[in-house]
């Protein structure tokens, strides 16, 4: 595990790999309820390839960005290249998100997107967004042996190392061309090839659709003669249904390096997309860990909740935060299956069951405010039969906490057809 914690004020600090730059630092505007951005970095690159990424965001959003094995601050460290894998690579990452209080957006490029996506997809409920930037398909891009051979001799190569970046982002000028050829000749040529190998294959078997279930960007500069327009029709986005597709005109495969304001202006505006999104994100998470501080963390102080198993509504943070943790923990399993979300409003449709294995499904609608705050919860049960055995079931778990009025009357029993 990463020995840092981000705090809600996105306090900027650095462990040994893994470096943070706060919100606002710059004296820009903070983009209200965005998660901190987790930034993965490619092939022969290392954290400082999001330099100008950062600088362009002005101090809007809080950042992370991490070396790799054998990149940038761990380049010297020793890597044992039979155990390098795709999900090594994902699990540290993951542990990444973990050490990260709210929520995550992470931005993988190239052979960082294939990371990226595993790693969401093992933390779901923590991630409210994915950017895929110029990415390499989870499957590996299968290129046979004569095309992949000089990938894997780049390590050591600066002469090589430039020409291939030149070839796929054109307008990368000089001093760029040289700032990445430092971080590209850090890399030990035995880690470089294994990193070509973990491209090139991908995940055996990768499934038709991603197990990431959030929120998607797909990224991709139309001078990148690697990931090509058909790449990303026939091999990505299929992958996510419902996925944003931008391209950056004159972009390559470093257009992160080429072009930072213009990768700056799709990521805000997928991020100012995702405070719609936020709000289901905390939802699932506060479900997933029984917390009421979860919860909490996105309502707001005045915050109503309507439900079918309240005889009237419940107000205020602290109580309504107390009574959605309760509810949770009377689920024995709970599955959200569906998502629409606008400015104001997030739809979340559900199923689940509870006493027993009775099935019950529902639809929740979240209302939310400027600052993307949950002000108004509605959660609408069914069948009728099971949602006042919850009720009362809800009740007797809240003595002391909720008054009983809030809950219909009768006795936590079995009702005949629930």
């Amino acid at each position: 595990m990463v020995a840092f914690r981000i705090n809600e004020d996105r306090t900027e600090m650095t462990s040994d790999f893994v470096h943070i730059d706060r919100a606002a630092t710059c004296g820009g505007e903070v983009l209200p309820g965005a998660p901190t951005l987790l930034l993965v970095h490619g092939f022969l690159d290392d954290a400082t390839v999001w330099d100008g990424f950062v600088k362009a965001l002005d101090g809007s959003v809080a950042t992370a960005r991490l070396d790799l094995p054998g990149s940038g601050a761990r380049a010297s460290a020793p890597v044992d290249t039979e155990k390098l894998s795709l999900a090594l690579l994902a699990d540290e990452v993951a542990s990444v998100i973990d050490d990260i209080e709210g929520p995550v957006a992470l931005v993988g490029q190239s052979m960082g997107a294939q990371v990226a996506e595993l790693a969401v997809a093992a933390r779901p409920e923590r991630v409210a967004g994915l950017v895929l930037l110029t990415p390499v398909p989870l499957g590996g891009t299968r290129l046979p042996e004569e095309a992949v051979a000089p990938f894997r001799a780049l390590g050591g190569n600066a002469e090589g190392q430039r020409a291939v970046r030149n070839q796929l982002s054109p307008t990368l000028d000089e001093e760029a061309l040289d700032t990445l050829g430092r971080s590209g000749l850090l890399v030990p040529p035995l880690v470089a090839a294994r990193y070509a190998d973990l491209w090139n294959n991908g995940v055996d078997a990768a499934p038709e659709q991603s197990a990431y279930p959030g929120p998607v960007l797909i990224v991709r500069g139309d001078s990148d003669g690697f990931v090509t327009e058909e790449l990303i029709t026939g091999a990505i986005a299929p992958r996510f249904p419902g996925a944003r597709l931008a391209t950056v005109s004159g972009g390559g495969h470093w257009l992160h390096v080429e072009y930072p304001h213009a990768l700056v202006r799709e990521v805000l505006g997928f991020l100012q997309n995702l405070n719609a999104d936020a709000a289901a994100s905390g939802w699932r998470s506060g479900f997933s860990e029984h917390s009421a501080s979860t919860f909490a963390e996105g309502f707001a102080e005045d915050i109503v909740l309507e439900a079918s198993v309240l005889a009237r509504p419940i107000a205020g943070r602290a109580l309504v935060a107390s009574t959605v943790a309760a509810a949770s923990t009377i689920y024995e399993s709970l599955e959200f299956t569906a998502e629409a979300s606008d400015a104001t409003t997030t739809y979340l449709q559900w199923k689940a069951t509870a006493f027993g294995g009775v099935e019950i499904s529902g639809i929740t609608v979240l209302e939310k405010n400027a600052d993307g705050d949950v002000v108004r919860a509605a959660i609408h049960h069914r069948p009728l039969g099971a949602a006042l055995r919850f009720s009362a079931t809800l009740r007797d778990r809240l003595v002391g906490i909720v008054p009983s009025d809030h809950f219909y009357a009768g006795d936590p029993q079995p009702v005949p057809g629930a």
